[in-house]
């Protein structure tokens, strides 16, 4: 939650997160452990624990400040995603988003407290029509999460045909390795919002999608019109 809000600094004055994570981890006090911004954490552990502990505290009259804040922030973290689709695609009522990602992190299937669930939750409640993926974590989160207007997807690259943006909510290597210049052609708008800081610049350089990733300086570029020449 600290880095996270660090990385909500570094978005107002055009910092980059990863620089100063990677300042802050030199000092062997701090490490470089957890300093990875983002939507913020899910899975049966963190969330169940600072809920605990809170809960304990308060048992015996103590008002955890510190840990409901950090709470908090875990909270509304997630909740950029939205912001960000908003300020590229202004109403979300009628639009697609392609969302790549449902468990709580990469290499399980577990998808509890995944931010996925609330992101998507939210997208429904504005009108929007999720096309889902993720490679192992499908099952679970149709068990959690079943609406008629969410689309399921067998890959990124078909959640991805005809959306307006991109919402990548889990890092996983298979979308890292992903052409994304073929993605871009497929899609209704070039619009790729990275929860998980997962792309590096290089990785955009030939394509024209507006791309937000989390506490680093967004990118604008735009697709030519039909009869432009491509740059």
């Amino acid at each position: 939650s600290f880095i996270n809000e660090i990385a909500n600094i570094c978005e107002k004055v055009n910092a980059d997160v990863t620089e100063v994570a990677r300042g802050m981890g030199l000092d062997r006090r701090i490490g470089e452990s957890f300093l990875q911004a983002g939507i913020g954490y899910g899975g049966s552990c963190f969330p169940k624990d600072t809920k605990a502990l809170i809960q304990i505290a308060g048992n015996v009259a103590y008002d955890f400040k510190l840990l409901k804040s950090v709470v908090e922030v875990n909270q509304h973290q997630r909740f950029g995603v939205i912001d960000k689709l908003e300020h590229a695609l202004g109403s979300l009522a009628g639009k697609t988003v392609a969302v790549w990602g449902l468990a709580f992190k990469p290499e399980t299937d577990d998808v509890r407290e995944a931010p996925a669930v609330e992101i998507i939750e939210r997208l429904l409640a504005l009108g929007a029509t999720p096309r889902v993926t993720d490679p192992v974590a499908m099952a679970n989160f149709r068990q959690l999460l079943e609406h008629p207007s969410i689309v399921w997807c067998e890959s990124a690259e078909e959640a991805a045909s005809g959306a307006d943006a991109i919402c990548l909510l889990t890092e996983w290597d298979a979308y890292a390795a992903l052409d994304l210049e073929a993605v871009e052609r497929t899609m209704r708008q070039p619009v790729l919002i990275d929860g998980r800081n997962l792309y590096g610049a290089e990785k955009l350089m030939n394509t024209h999608f507006s791309y937000y990733p989390v506490g680093r300086p967004a990118l604008y570029n735009e697709r030519p019109q039909v009869g432009e020449p491509v740059q």
